[in-house]
């Protein structure tokens, strides 16, 4: 079938996105599905860091690429050996497909699916099949899902069936920002009633961990961004305290707030800087976690000598640490009692053709999580 989707064929950080249009809108062939996978309509994709690194370089792909990860959309067809969806099922889409054989999977850490992982780095779907074409040239698949489009097929290990009562659009959220942020709270972390966190970066998936430590019952939230429209956001969603990340002593005053240091400290804005502040604002025997994904050639001194004398622990967290078939109708269980407000997070509503002027927002860190909608 004929599709229209966001094509990158050459990375770039020459901006004004709307001008310099990394992005173009291509009609692509795509193949029905095979065995195990599935056919999607699209509903909404966010618009995310991860895809804006890809644009940028810092997180290189193979090229072309049909880009977009966090998405919801309508089952359309199914392959062979899916038994379990049907059409007009909503699903959520979740960028990393686990196999369910390998070792994390078994473990209970598809996050960490190896043969997803390596699909993903070489543009394909989880089987090794590659289903986009541009005039019989092979188009790369984005973490499996490439969601800037009308229709894409995926592995059914990408897709998590949504029972709950909930707008397509803002189900949308749940595939990313959602899993990673609260999941990093929640999961990670393991946030214990009545400790302190502080936030450092409030995209989706910063205010995420900020609502997850939130709802997992931390007395005192931090929230710590550069932008002060991110920080009363914050403070309407419950943080208990913003500081501006600009403040030379910012840190100083996260640790004086919270008596020297909070518990648990996240990092989320992808920069070594952000992660020194985290690490800075953390206190004895307290948790640093970090989702941020900074290029690969960024490298963080850790100070070796606090991490043994202070028994710190520094993690990363990938996903969450989710189990997406567990968590994410967890997760619109807590939006639903009103402990998630993630219709909050919600930016503005984008067509496919403005992609490129979305991507100027999220570069510019002053909008939430804009959507395409279909």
């Amino acid at each position: 079938m004929k599709i229209q989707a966001a094509v990158l064929r050459e990375m770039t950080t020459v901006e004004p996105f709307a001008s310099s249009q990394p992005l173009r809108i291509e009609e692509l062939d795509l193949d029905g599905p095979g065995p195990g996978e599935v056919l999607i309509r699209m509903r909404a994709a966010g618009l995310c860091h991860s895809d804006l690194s890809v644009i940028t370089g810092a997180r290189p792909r193979p090229l072309p690429m049909a880009l977009g990860h966090e998405a919801s959309g309508e089952v359309v067809e199914v392959g062979a050996g899916v038994n379990d969806l049907r059409a007009g099922d909503l699903v959520v889409l979740v960028f990393v497909p686990s196999c369910g054989h390998c070792l994390p999977c078994m473990e209970g850490r598809p996050a960490l699916c190896e043969p997803g992982a390596e699909a993903n780095t070489k543009g394909q779907l989880l089987s090794g099949a590659m289903h986009l074409r541009a005039h019989n040239n092979v188009v790369k698949h984005h973490l499996g899902v490439s969601a800037f489009a009308d229709h894409a097929v995926v592995s059914r290990r990408s897709c998590v069936k949504i029972e709950a009562d909930i707008d397509p659009i803002e189900a949308a959220l749940f595939g990313c920002a959602v899993l990673t942020g609260v999941g990093a709270a929640v999961n990670t972390a393991e946030v214990k009633a009545g400790t302190t966190a502080a936030v450092l970066g409030l995209g989706g998936v910063g205010l995420c961990a900020m609502l997850g430590a939130l709802a997992s019952g931390a007395r005192e939230v931090i929230a710590v961004d550069l932008h002060d429209s991110k920080l009363a956001l914050a403070k309407s969603l419950g943080a208990t305290a913003t500081v501006n990340a600009r403040d030379p002593d910012a840190v100083e005053k996260v640790r004086a707030l919270t008596k020297g240091g909070v518990d648990y400290a996240f990092e989320m804005a992808g920069s070594v800087q952000a992660m020194e502040a985290a690490y800075r604002m953390t206190r004895r025997g307290g948790m640093t976690v970090t989702a941020g994904l900074p290029a690969p050639d960024q490298k963080w001194a850790l100070q070796q000598v606090s991490l043994v004398a202070e028994e710190r622990t520094v993690k990363g967290s990938y996903i969450g640490s989710c189990v997406p078939l567990r968590d994410i109708p967890r997760y619109i269980g807590l939006y639903q009692s009103g402990r998630l407000p993630i219709n909050k997070l919600m930016g503005q509503r984008l067509a496919l053709s403005d992609i490129n002027s979305g991507f100027d927002r999220l570069a510019s860190g002053e909008g939430l999580r804009d959507l395409i909608v279909f």
